[in-house]
């Protein structure tokens, strides 16, 4: 919480609600046996306001309960394991008012089922634990929840970032002109800009750049390309359009220390893809793509090559127009990396929108199907291509089918690791309305899993691992049938 005044504050509503609940009173019975108003009490238990000394021993005569154990801020049994969680930063770190969500509505809901929110929250812990899931993991999964929830799309920013590029005569798109982008810097926003040889500092070229905020100094990795550069030009200028504080000073990410930071590195990156592809040109050529009634991977790839030289920045500012503006709403992206003279495929990045679609990153080591089009991409890739194509994906075990476009290449700023994208809209009356060439069958068609491990597909000339989880699940199946028909034919 924000201080310790704010702890003790909510500790006393929280010990209020449960001495007057103990005795199935309402409200306005506490009110009325203690002759304070129903809205005085409802802020002490909502940790708004602490009463003092003499209406704290007015409370504690009528309660019949004892003025130390009021005021203690030593919860009991029930609400213990939320001492840490009150005192920390959880409520600053994680702004719950982003997903609807205040302080006091989450502090009710603990206080009205103590037991079950305490083994709700262990429980949330002990899958944490065993699944690897650390501060950085969980933060990244607020944000794309918070992504999600927005179907990726903020229209705030669409409209900052087209009013900024007006105002400062920028021209938007692959064409932007990246000195433009410097002198912006510099002289709007008093940037020093520095071209760096991080490689002496034993940093390799792992570090894209860093920002001194005492100087306002930006420092380049001197190995970076020329797109690498323009993204982050332009998402710092969108640090300090959107005036985003607090924000993270390195790129890639090393290390931060709030969710704030977090976010605020998500809204400046919405910014700089804004910046970056125009929104109504996109519109107007994904349309015209749409209407092809053939899947063609060479238009696909000069669609992409039209707005910028990195697919990943395409595939990415896909997500946050095709909802919005094309009404397909069902749709996942994901980003899998595969490192040189290794078969391990990770995913990177990923996004969900409206249901949640299958796949799932995991820190179970479990293996993806190898029947997915970006990771046969990868597998296929050669040194320095680019490869595109698309495919009908079937989830046996669902019932789904997907169409998914897939680009893969070569990371350009690492040595040996090839990237792959992919786009997955599921196929329903919508999508095959908006897209036609999701209807014809010279898109190949495949029957997928979504890993080795609890995949029913039998015959998979690919599969790394035998259905090992899908197999204890069957078997736990087939042991409740045969409780069920024991206790059938004993009664």
């Amino acid at each position: 919480m924000s201080s310790e005044s704010d702890f003790i504050k909510t500790v006393f509503g929280l010990k209020l609600r449960q001495q007057r609940q103990k005795r199935n009173w309402s409200l306005q019975d506490l009110a009325d046996k203690t002759k304070l108003s129903k809205s005085y009490l409802n802020e002490i238990e909502n940790g708004k306001k602490y009463p003092k000394h003499d209406k704290i021993i007015q409370l504690a005569d009528v309660l019949n309960c004892k003025f130390d154990d009021l005021v203690s801020t030593k919860l009991d049994k029930n609400l213990a394991p939320f001492s840490e969680i009150l005192q920390s930063d959880f409520f600053k770190e994680v702004p719950l008012e982003l997903f609807g969500i205040n302080k006091n509505t989450l502090i009710n809901i603990i206080s009205e089922a103590p037991k079950k929110v305490t083994a709700f929250l262990n429980t949330l812990i002990e899958i944490s634990q065993n699944y690897n899931l650390g501060k950085e993991r969980f933060y990244f999964a607020v944000v794309r929840s918070f992504q999600e929830l927005y179907d990726n799309h903020f229209p705030d920013i669409e409209e900052k970032a087209k009013n900024f590029a007006e105002e400062n005569q920028l021209k938007l798109g692959k064409n932007i002109d990246i000195k433009h982008l410097e002198k912006i810097l510099i002289d709007v926003f008093d940037y020093e800009i520095k071209s760096e040889d991080f490689e002496q500092y034993g940093t390799l070229n792992h570090l894209r750049s860093l920002y001194v905020p005492e100087k306002k100094l930006l420092l380049l990795n001197r190995l970076l390309d020329e797109n690498q550069k323009t993204f982050i030009l332009a998402k710092e200028i969108g640090f300090q359009v959107l005036e985003l504080n607090p924000r993270p000073n390195t790129y890639s990410w090393l290390d931060f220390t709030s969710f704030e930071e977090l976010l605020s590195n998500f809204y400046a990156s919405y910014f700089a893809g804004c910046i970056l592809i125009p929104k109504d040109e996109l519109i107007e050529k994904t349309e015209e793509f749409f209407d092809e009634p053939d899947f063609d991977s060479q238009k696909f790839d000069e669609l992409i090559a039209h707005f910028t030289n990195s697919p990943e920045t395409f595939y990415y500012r896909l997500t946050n127009l095709l909802s919005a503006e094309f009404g397909i709403k069902d749709l996942f992206y994901l980003c899998f990396v595969k490192k040189k003279n290794t078969d391990k495929v990770q995913i990177l990045k990923e996004l969900h929108l409206n249901q949640q679609q299958a796949p799932h990153g995991n820190a179970t080591n479990e293996h993806y199907c190898r029947r997915w089009v970006a990771i046969k991409n990868l597998k296929e890739l050669k040194e320095n291509e680019t490869a595109t194509s698309a495919q009908i994906s079937h989830y046996k075990d669902s019932g789904l089918s997907y169409l998914v476009i897939s680009t893969s290449h070569r990371n350009p700023f690492s040595d040996g690791t090839n990237r792959s994208y992919c786009l997955g809209i599921l196929l329903n009356s919508n999508s095959l309305k908006k897209i036609k060439f999701a209807k014809n069958d010279s898109i190949k068609s495949e029957d997928v899993g979504v890993t080795c491990e609890t995949c029913s597909i039998s015959d998979c000339e690919v599969r790394k691992a035998p259905p090992t989880r899908l197999e204890k699940e069957h078997f736990n199946e087939s042991m409740k049938k045969a409780i069920a028909k024991i206790r059938k034919e004993l009664l």
